[in-house]
């Protein structure tokens, strides 16, 4: 779990621990709801309690509290589950690896895919650009750094924040 809980927190906003402290309330609310007989929908799926009788009985008007006992939980998976596992269901597959020398060939093509990513948003990062280009983050950084030296330079660099951004002059 604590692997699971860093990969949230650093990935998608979350403070340390909460995923963890998350799942013990839920664990705390579903197992009392699920001991006075409820079924619990969720996003990922729905749990039902799983009830055993103690002993065979031919007649549903003998049974009694104490011939009735707790035998597990029953687990369904949702739709929504479903859809968010789909695309592993397959096995993995590797994204292919970009060869960055020849995306770096074409500088035109370079210039006018940068020239679009500023007209969008006025600015443009490394990660987008890389994103757009195919280029790696390092490739991508050293050719927006280099498109700001020299006599004409084609942007500007400007920190903001944690990360710079490049405008067009």
């Amino acid at each position: 779990m604590a692997g699971l809980d860093e990969y949230c927190a650093k990935n998608y906003g979350m403070r340390p621990f909460e995923l963890t402290r998350a799942f013990d309330i839920f664990i705390q609310a579903t197992g009392n709801l699920l001991a006075e007989g409820y079924r619990i929908n969720t996003p990922i799926g729905s749990f039902a309690p799983r009830l055993k009788a103690t002993c065979e009985i031919t007649d549903p008007d003998d049974v009694n509290d104490s011939d009735v006992r707790f035998d597990g939980v029953e687990y369904s998976s949702g739709k929504r589950w479903h859809k968010a596992v789909k695309k592993w269901l397959n096995g993995f597959c590797l994204i292919p690896e970009t060869n960055t020398q020849e995306i770096l060939i074409d500088q035109k093509v370079l210039e006018a895919k940068m020239h679009e990513c500023t007209q969008r948003n006025g600015y443009v990062t490394i990660s987008q650009f890389g994103l757009y280009t195919g280029l790696t983050y390092y490739s991508a950084k050293k050719l927006l750094d280099g498109w700001t030296k020299g006599e004409k330079p084609k942007l500007l660099k400007t920190k903001r924040g944690q990360e710079y951004i490049y405008t067009e002059i």
